[in-house]
């Protein structure tokens, strides 16, 4: 089910190893032109481009866009005790966390009167998506809103796909954990669309346009944060999931096998890839994959998302030409099945779980960590959904006269070596008489 990339005995460049990284990148090249027809579909026609695509993508027609209250009560009152529950302990943890990513004010004092003050302000607006095609997310809930209102965050627009089963309504748990957590105006709304909606605002609909939009989807959701990149922030592009395990001879075979199967089961795009120097783990992990992945509710997705050109099993000599691996890869999810498992040497991960007790599954859901990661290698440079994504940092600049006299001659130097002698009369003219 699971092909073999078989790296041993060679000495590969990063570049190289780049080359030899498992990925969908048909996929994810046909997911970007189409997000982007979408988007512009939206931002021309609103409520119009919405029902359409809700109807052909997701079955759905004469349904509320904007979501009302009475929904969201009525689907707070049917919540599942235990799904309560269980939402109300995820809620806490990731407050919990979230909260510690908030950075105190500070103050740098540069001489008498010359002060410098760095402060964190919140958006005033975001836009927070949650999927809801082949699986539902109430999880993905909680991770988007917990971090903005830790933030600070005064408004909160939230979008989730209309459900043909619920009669056009967003799935009844999402709203549920929606009203949960105190948010009211939500949009049934899915996809590329739901992206360039909460983007480009839909007046129709009293939607108006968000400062930022996250979270996490298919590679259509990833791409359409591309294509409004720059009229919005967005969070990373949390595409197809990917789980990469870096294991040795000490690992448990039917962990790594249940582990690489828990994400496969999210998209037919999904990645899942073992890289290991024992020969001995990797056919037993493939044993293990069969049956397992064979008996498990979704086991047609499953065998899509394994045996896809996005996963694999990677034998290489030893720890260190796995360690390079991974850190070319740069995945979503890295499990550390190691007996020695050094994890400060995997600079490039969205998260990192270490050690047997520690899958993907528990950051999924109640680690208190953000499950809305990088995907598609941009862990090498971005950053998991965080209380960060809804803060901007911001300078306060305050000088006295007198402080302001000491750098006025360096400050006029500085202009004319520019070329820009009126910055250096603004501050000039300050001191005459």
């Amino acid at each position: 089910m699971l092909r073999t990339i078989d790296l041993r005995g060679r000495v590969l460049s990063p570049a190289e190893l780049l080359e030899t990284v498992p990925r969908a990148t048909e996929a994810r090249d046909e997911a970007l032109a189409t997000a982007a027809r979408i988007v512009a579909d939206v931002a021309s026609h609103g409520e119009t481009a919405l029902r359409d695509q809700a109807e052909r993508f997701d079955g759905v027609t004469g349904h509320e866009l904007r979501v009302p209250a009475a929904h969201l009560d009525e689907a707070l009152d049917a919540l599942d005790p235990a799904v309560r529950a269980a939402l109300e302990e995820a809620i806490a943890r990731v407050r919990e966390a979230s909260a510690a990513q908030v950075p105190a004010p500070t103050t740098t004092e540069l001489g008498p009167g010359a002060r410098v003050t760095q402060r964190w302000q919140p958006v005033r607006r975001v836009g927070l998506y949650v999927p809801g095609g082949k699986a539902v997310y109430p999880s993905s809930v909680v991770m988007n809103v917990v971090p903005a209102q830790v933030a600070g965050v005064s408004e909160i627009a939230l979008a989730s796909p209309a459900q043909r089963e619920h009669g056009g309504r967003v799935h009844p748990v999402i709203l549920g954990a929606a009203k949960l957590l105190g948010v009211d105006e939500v949009y049934a709304m899915g996809g590329a669309g739901a992206i360039g909606a909460l983007a480009h605002g839909v007046p129709a609909l009293g939607l108006e346009p968000v400062d930022v939009v996250t979270g996490p989807g298919n590679n259509f959701v990833a791409a359409a944060k591309r294509a409004v990149a720059g009229l919005v922030g967005t969070d990373a592009e949390a595409g197809a999931t990917e789980i990469l395990i870096v294991a040795d001879d000490s690992a448990d075979a039917r962990l790594v096998a249940v582990d690489l199967i828990s994400q496969a089961e999210h998209d037919e795009q999904a990645s899942a890839v073992l890289v290991t120097d024992s020969e001995r783990l990797a056919e037993a992990v493939a044993v293990e994959i069969g049956p397992r992945a064979a008996a498990t509710r979704h086991a047609d997705r499953v065998a899509a998302a394994l045996g896809g050109p996005q996963s694999a099993i990677v034998l290489v000599d030893d720890l260190a030409a796995a360690t390079a691996f991974s850190n070319a890869y740069a995945p979503e999810h890295l499990e550390l099945h190691l007996e020695d498992p050094h994890p400060e040497a995997f600079v490039h991960a969205g998260a990192i779980f270490i050690g047997p007790d520690s899958p993907v599954s528990l950051g999924d859901y109640l680690a208190g960590s953000n499950h809305v990661l990088p995907t598609g290698g941009q862990a090498r440079y971005s950053a998991g959904l965080s209380a960060a994504t809804f803060l901007r940092p911001q300078q306060l600049i305050e000088y006295d006269r007198a402080a302001l006299a000491v750098v006025r001659d360096a400050i006029v130097t500085l202009a004319e070596a520019e070329a820009l002698p009126a910055h250096g009369e603004a501050v000039v003219a300050r001191f005459e008489a």
